[in-house]
């Protein structure tokens, strides 16, 4: 049976993450639906992984199998007439049949954007802070190394979160200080649900009593999402690329 690759673009901000939910509009529910309109076929959607809600993606990937031979000009055509402006499919493909969105995926990596500005044409895509342009990006990306490594994330994971197994491997993170914006980058193999959002609240409020490294080393032993810092807002949170 055809497998079909896709690469996703979309603005989280009128969704409630990636995943279908029950009484909730989603990014995997709206393309599931256009998808099957092309098709007159049940499929089934898989996602790298989930966005939370309010999220957005730069690059996230999805697979499905379908029964046809696709014409993948006029089907990507067509899925794009279908979906709404807010999500976007960049490319289309066929491949392997055993190509499995989620568990063939090595790492993925995220990037958060914090305003150094108020601006109207930034508000919905990033975090202002009003002490941001103080922060020092030598000692952010100082304490963010500690995070480096294979380490159990529970403090930084919501309570509710319904997988047991909290270890994460983080390959690479560091921040930039751009002209208007502060960013933070952030690639692992795996994250928990609220992660990225709570290790940047974490290192901001580090950032504002001056901590150091051993902090942060103290929360990851804890295993207490108490002791962490506030998650920062969704809408300055990017999906930015997933390797195979």
């Amino acid at each position: 049976m055809p497998n079909y690759k896709l690469i996703i673009q979309y603005d989280g901000t009128n969704y409630a993450g990636w995943q279908i939910q029950k009484n909730a509009v989603t990014v995997q529910q709206k393309i599931t639906d256009a998808i099957e309109i092309i098709t007159k076929e049940k499929i089934n959607l898989i996602g790298s992984g989930r966005t939370d809600t309010g999220v957005h993606a730069l690059g996230q990937v999805a697979n499905f199998k379908s029964s046809e031979k696709l014409d993948l000009y006029k089907f990507q055509y067509s899925l794009n007439s279908l979906l709404p402006n807010d999500i976007s499919i960049i490319t289309s493909e066929e491949i392997n049949e055993n190509f499995h969105a989620r568990f063939d995926a090595k790492d993925r990596s995220y990037f958060y954007l914090i305003s150094k500005i108020k601006s109207p044409f930034y508000d919905k895509y990033s975090f202002r802070l009003p002490f941001v342009s103080k922060v020092d990006v030598d000692y952010m990306n100082k304490i963010s190394r500690a995070l480096l490594g294979r380490h159990d994330f529970t403090s930084f994971a919501r309570k509710n979160a319904e997988i047991e197994n909290k270890m994460c491997q983080i390959q690479e993170i560091h921040w930039k200080d751009k002209k208007d914006f502060l960013l933070f980058f952030i690639r692992a193999d795996r994250f928990l649900h609220g992660m990225v959002r709570t290790i940047v609240g974490t290192l901001l409020k580090s950032a504002e009593k001056k901590t150091d490294e051993n902090y942060i080393l103290e929360l990851l032993n804890k295993k207490d999402r108490e002791t962490a810092g506030e998650a920062v807002p969704a809408k300055g949170l990017f999906l930015y690329k997933v390797r195979y």
